[in-house]
């Protein structure tokens, strides 16, 4: 997933816990990415203030629980 094709919408703040939570148990840096705005994918707050917008994911290496989550949100 090391390209930023994977777009992502989370409508309510427990979609984001659940992803952000999938995030933190990754060993590798993951960005979500609106326009010029990156965050943190581990940032609650940070992926929080995208709420309701289209981003994308562009992560640094892989993990398959962390796939399985961002597919349950994928737009």
């Amino acid at each position: 997933m090391e390209n930023a094709n994977t777009k992502l919408v989370f409508r309510q703040p427990e979609q984001v816990k659940e992803f952000v939570r999938a995030a933190e148990k990754c060993d590798f840096d993951i960005d979500v990415v609106y326009n010029k705005v990156i965050v943190d994918a581990k940032s609650f707050l940070g992926v929080l203030s995208l709420i309701s917008l289209p981003v994308f994911v562009k992560a640094y290496g892989e993990n398959h629980e962390f796939m399985n989550v961002c597919q349950k949100f994928a737009a």
